[in-house]
């Protein structure tokens, strides 16, 4: 495979129940200690009325007081329930703050939950697809620092006829938009959009083939899309990055395997050999787990279709495990792992 450039991590930054707030402070030091290990870039996924991060980008406005050079990152904002103005007003701040580091990961959210979700958030005559694709729309306007309304008449300290932009504007974020698709039409929609891909451990179609294979398949239609956008921008656009999330336990010790044993059972009682539900339901699939030793994991991620495309490979840290467990991944992967690919450590 082609290797990788960058290495990044992406946390639930879970809370077990105990102390929320030790559980926020325990999600910076993994961002803290991820950045002394060289990591490029560190996600935070999103989830709303779940024991997991909420609020990511007041969590990312902390972090970036801890760390000094790794990105910052959202896997991803579900934008069918977020204000796209706010969104970009705190999204420019934190960019402001950080020194430029923010990139900024976005998608739906997940559809299913709308039956739930759209009496919480509010429904929409758009759908599903269209209300997020309006929003993302207006968030990425907003960023780059169009007009989002007219003052017809004197607003506040803005004298009439004013255009009203988003403040305080964050130059270059705009252009720091990845997009989380699961098929292969929405990955050559973010292509054709000008967005940079960010593929997950998920994929919301089985087309046949393997977990991997599809992911590839979105690529290569990310690819096309993006070369569309590129000719009609008159060659413009810069290269394409795409991050590729995989699940990666290193089982070193007998601490490794009690940590990790839940979660390995979990999933493999739920999916079968192609990351499929056994219970049926939606035609969905989820990536393979790389666990057991660094020579196996190496050597799966060597033959994985989808990361040869990438220029990007982030480590998925599952939800259970614990502090010290997900800190002994990030540093095998580190130190062992990702320079057998390719991958060498920031200064």
């Amino acid at each position: 495979m082609t290797a990788p450039r960058q290495l990044a991590f992406l946390s639930f930054v879970p809370d077990d129940g105990g102390d929320a707030g030790e559980a926020l402070r325990r999600g910076m030091r993994q961002f803290r200690d991820a950045e002394q290990l060289g990591y490029d870039s560190g996600w935070v996924r999103v989830r709303h009325f779940e024991p997991f991060l909420s609020s990511p980008l007041t969590f990312l406005t902390a972090v970036a007081q801890a760390t000094e050079r790794m990105h910052l990152g959202t896997g991803v904002l579900p934008m069918r329930y977020e204000d796209p103005i706010r969104t970009a007003e705190d999204a420019a701040t934190l960019d402001l703050i950080s020194g430029g580091r923010l990139e900024l990961g976005v998608s739906g959210g997940i559809a299913p939950l709308a039956g739930v979700l759209d009496e919480v958030f509010g429904t929409t005559h758009r759908g599903f697809d269209g209300e997020t694709q309006e929003r993302i729309h207006r968030l990425r306007a907003a960023l780059a620092g169009q007009p989002v309304a007219h003052a017809t008449g004197p607003f506040s300290t803005l004298p009439a006829g004013s255009d009203l932009r988003v403040t305080p504007h964050a130059p270059g974020l705009a252009d720091r938009v990845w997009y989380g698709p699961g098929s292969v039409r929405s990955a050559r929609r973010a292509g054709e959009q000008g967005m940079d891909l960010q593929l997950s451990t998920l994929n919301s179609e089985d087309t046949g083939g393997t977990f991997e294979e599809g992911q590839a398949d979105q690529i290569r239609a990310y690819r096309q899309g993006r070369s569309a956008a590129s000719a009609a921008a008159g060659g413009r656009l810069r290269e394409p990055r795409v991050a590729v999330g995989r699940i990666v336990l290193p089982l070193l010790t007998d601490a490794d395997r009690q940590a990790h044993r839940g979660f390995l059972d979990f999933y493999n009682n739920r999916m079968d050999e192609r990351g499929r539900p056994r219970q049926g339901g939606a035609p969905i699939q989820f990536g393979r787990i790389h666990a057991g030793s660094v020579d196996e994991i190496v050597d799966g991620l060597a033959r994985d279709p989808a990361l040869a495309e990438a220029t990007t490979v982030s480590i998925t840290l599952p939800a259970p495990g614990g502090e010290a467990a997900h800190a002994r991944v990030l540093e095998t992967v580190a130190t062992s792992i990702a320079p057998q690919l390719g991958w060498s450590a920031a200064a």
